[in-house]
């Protein structure tokens, strides 16, 4: 019996501690100083900003939803931490290097003018 409600417990607190440490931002502490300055080559550019609503609809709209508000697994874009707390270089490491342990996958293959339309679309999001 104990043993029955300790693996209950396991399945309905694991998924909440993924979704907890997905959110949490400790990917931003490795994020290198040289990474973390980068700016976008496109930012506030509305044309960027349309390509990259294009791009995130495409690519990323089935974790994080359509319009960036997060999923029950996957955290809200439009939260402080993305918002104001990482930088648009944090943003393009995370989206180079991704980080599978909590569920983010290394968007790389993409064209670098790509991830950058991207973070330009999230980065008009905090408006």
């Amino acid at each position: 019996m104990i043993r029955r409600l300790s693996l209950a417990l396991v399945l309905v607190l694991a998924p909440a501690a993924v979704m907890f440490g997905a959110a949490d931002g400790s990917w931003m502490r490795n994020v290198p100083a040289r990474d973390h300055e980068k700016v976008s080559p496109y930012g506030g550019q509305d044309d960027a900003i349309a390509a990259g609503r294009r791009i995130f609809v495409d690519r990323c709209s089935h974790c994080h939803g359509e319009d960036a508000e997060g999923t029950k697994k996957r955290p809200p874009l439009k939260s402080e931490r993305v918002q104001h707390q990482a930088t648009e270089g944090d943003l393009h490491w995370l989206l180079v290097n991704g980080n599978m342990k909590k569920g983010m996958p290394s968007w790389a293959r993409l064209p670098d003018q790509q991830l950058w339309q991207v973070i330009s679309y999230l980065k008009s999001l905090r408006q």
